[in-house]
């Protein structure tokens, strides 16, 4: 019987495990965009308070979300489909936003009881909408990988197609070392 990290490698491996892996990392680049212009908004610039600079944040972050999962997590390419695509994710990336409005002004109001400074108000900010995302995570993976379903066996080639293109270079590069001057 394989050891757990071997199963989950494995399984890494397989075209679930690879859209998984893909999703996830768009969503640690999604929360470290929306981290940073948050922490230079509220943080370095004090252009706002906590809500709206958490607000701008993530909407700021919901860009590259997008565009990132379609072409890259999903495979999708070409203009997005309005109803299928666009507006799905825009009412998600709402209904993240909406949850950390509440994350922010329960960080505020904590900020306000404890009298805090600046700096630990705009960490407990930044943990606030780190928490919103992790909360939301799940949902948003459920959605989208519906919201992004292509069928089977076009998701299928879209893989196949990138693991021959790895395999050729693989080649190329072990011909390579192979032969010698």
């Amino acid at each position: 019987m394989p050891s757990p990290l071997v199963a989950f490698y494995n399984w890494l491996h397989t075209h679930e495990g690879r859209k998984i892996l893909r999703y996830s990392t768009v969503s640690a680049v999604s929360a470290l965009v929306s981290v940073i212009v948050l922490a230079i908004v509220y943080g370095a610039l004090h252009l706002w308070s906590e809500v709206p600079s958490t607000v701008f944040a993530n909407v700021v972050a919901a860009f590259p979300s997008y565009w990132l999962n379609r072409m890259w997590a999903w495979g999708k390419h070409g203009r997005s489909h309005l109803l299928k695509e666009v507006a799905p994710f825009w009412i998600m990336a709402a209904a993240g936003i909406a949850f950390s409005i509440v994350g922010a002004s329960l960080a505020r109001h904590l900020a306000i009881k404890y009298q805090l400074s600046h700096l630990e108000t705009t960490v407990l900010v930044v943990f606030a909408n780190i928490a919103s995302f992790g909360v939301f995570w799940v949902l948003k993976l459920l959605v989208f990988n519906r919201m992004f379903r292509i069928e089977l066996q076009e998701f299928d080639e879209h893989l196949t197609v990138e693991e021959h293109d790895e395999l050729a270079h693989k080649a190329e590069r072990e011909e390579g070392t192979a032969v010698s001057p």
